[in-house]
């Protein structure tokens, strides 16, 4: 007689998908209830059978490790009843030697916690909460764990998140914005051996993007969970229902909007398309300075209303995220003066106002970077540095009116102050300023640049009018081009 067996978990279709990708780095969910810390946990689970297999599962503090945890206790114990886990090493042992351990790392020292060890598979689960550093760190460490005649073992990463998080701007850039979902994403490195001679290697990663709607069992559970996320304020459902990436919990300038379409007319957008700047229009220059951490130069062009427009900029990143330049101020001086040199909107112009972050006048270990870049005649005045009021400017700067003009636009080539912006969240310590963990270096550099040129408070009004009306056409064509 057949015995029935026993199913103690089965994949959903889109967790399948997860599972069975060859990529080396594999990112799963962007909204809630895709079912994405089961499958992290189970995919863990696929080579214990290996006696010197190990794996790792990392949140980001050791409390949000329990719910981990305590969903392993059902999920490993029932399928392999011999598994014994150790709650002090907060770690899992198998029959057959194979390890699974948890891990956190809520610093960014943290990681070297996890020096000299070696992990065939590592999971990030909600890994918008671990900084790019972090995530990067665990490459070194994932790397054979050791030999069993016969019985070899796959080395990869995979993570899981929501569209939340102070990771959020490395993990959209690094998964979702690189290519469309569920596209595999090449990275080709050349490595110059001793000997002299270039290898090209190639490493590969992918999105696989779930939401609520691909779990049917969590539907069948709990058939109110899907009115629950549609009964979230605005941002939260877009990010947590949807899958959403540009509207999330606590998202600073909600009011920000890149809207292609609308480039060339400048309508109901912060982004537009470049255009030349009429000779009677003011130049300014701003400045956030860094060395370890990225510097920030931007240059706005000021209309006779007082609005203005980033036109140019030079983010001193390396292209890793939050990674400065380590270039020296004297070489950030003429950097700047190349800039206004050559650049198409820059070149011939007169610079106005130029303001920085007043820590570049400290001289308190010498000369200041101030002084230093001034002998190089490339001057500076202390930016004002108060926090609240300069937020409060992006603010009524980023308002529509009802023609769909904001006080402030973006040329579509200041692809890092668009990257950043969005992204920014509020800070847990200080609930009415920003992140100040985040890639935050052009966001201050803008400060500086709003606060020398306030403007009044102004109210954002969200309604389009309707263009159809050849009245409203009228008037917008008017209001577009009476200041100019």
């Amino acid at each position: 007689m057949n015995q029935q067996k026993r199913v103690i978990w089965e994949p959903q279709p889109k967790q399948i998908e997860f599972m069975q990708r060859p990529e080396f780095e594999a990112l799963y969910g962007g909204a809630a209830g895709g079912g994405k810390s089961d499958a992290l946990l189970i995919e863990a689970l696929r080579q214990v059978h290996i006696p010197h297999y190990r794996g790792i599962i990392f949140r980001d503090t050791v409390p949000q490790l329990e719910a981990l945890i305590s969903r392993s206790m059902f999920l490993y114990k029932s399928s392999n009843p011999k598994a014994t886990y150790n709650a002090n090493e907060k770690v899992w042992k198998f029959p057959s030697g194979a390890r699974i351990f948890f891990g956190y790392m809520q610093r960014d020292d943290d990681r070297y916690n996890y020096q000299g060890k070696s992990y065939d598979f590592i999971g990030f689960d909600e890994v918008t909460h671990f900084s790019f550093l972090m995530y990067m760190y665990m490459f070194s460490r994932c790397r054979p764990t050791g030999e069993t005649p016969g019985m070899k073992t796959r080395q990869y990463i995979r993570a899981t998140c929501n569209p939340e998080g102070k990771g959020m701007g490395w993990v959209k850039e690094r998964f979702v914005t690189a290519a469309k979902p569920n596209t595999t994403i090449w990275d080709k490195v050349t490595v110059l051996t001793p000997e002299g001679q270039r290898i090209t290697l190639y490493r590969d990663r992918i999105f696989i993007p779930s939401t609520v709607f691909d779990n049917k069992k969590l539907q069948e559970a709990d058939p109110n969970y899907l009115a629950t996320l549609a009964s979230l304020p605005e941002a939260e459902r877009e990010a947590l229902l949807y899958g959403s990436w540009d509207s999330f919990q606590g998202q600073v300038f909600r009011e920000w909007k890149n809207d292609s379409d609308h480039y060339k007319d400048r309508r109901w957008t912060h982004v537009i398309e470049p255009f030349d700047i009429p000779l009677d229009w003011k130049i300014m220059r701003s400045l956030d300075w860094g060395y370890s951490k990225p510097f920030s130069v931007g240059w706005n062009a000021v209309d006779h209303e007082g609005k203005m427009y980033r036109i140019a900029e030079w983010y001193g990143c390396t292209g890793s995220p939050n990674v400065g330049l380590q270039i020296e101020p004297s070489q950030l001086a003429q950097g700047i003066k190349d800039m206004e040199e050559h650049n198409e909107f820059l070149k011939g112009r007169k610079i106005y106002h130029c303001v920085a972050d007043p820590a570049i006048f400290e001289k308190s270990t010498g000369q200041s970077i101030a002084d230093i870049m001034e002998k190089q005649r490339v001057y500076w005045n202390p930016g004002d540095n108060k926090r609240i009021p300069g937020k409060m400017q992006y603010h009524y700067r980023l308002a529509f009116d009802k023609y769909g003009d904001p006080m402030f636009q973006v040329f579509n080539t200041c692809k890092h102050f668009i990257r950043c912006i969005p992204l920014l969240i509020y800070s847990d310590k200080h609930p009415e300023d920003i992140d100040t963990d985040m890639e935050d270096h052009n966001y201050d550099e803008q400060r500086y640049a709003f606060m020398e040129n306030p403007i009044a408070p102004r109210a954002n009004v969200l309604t389009k009018i309707d263009l159809n009306d050849p009245l409203n056409q009228r008037t917008v064509e008017y209001n577009r081009f009476s200041h100019y």
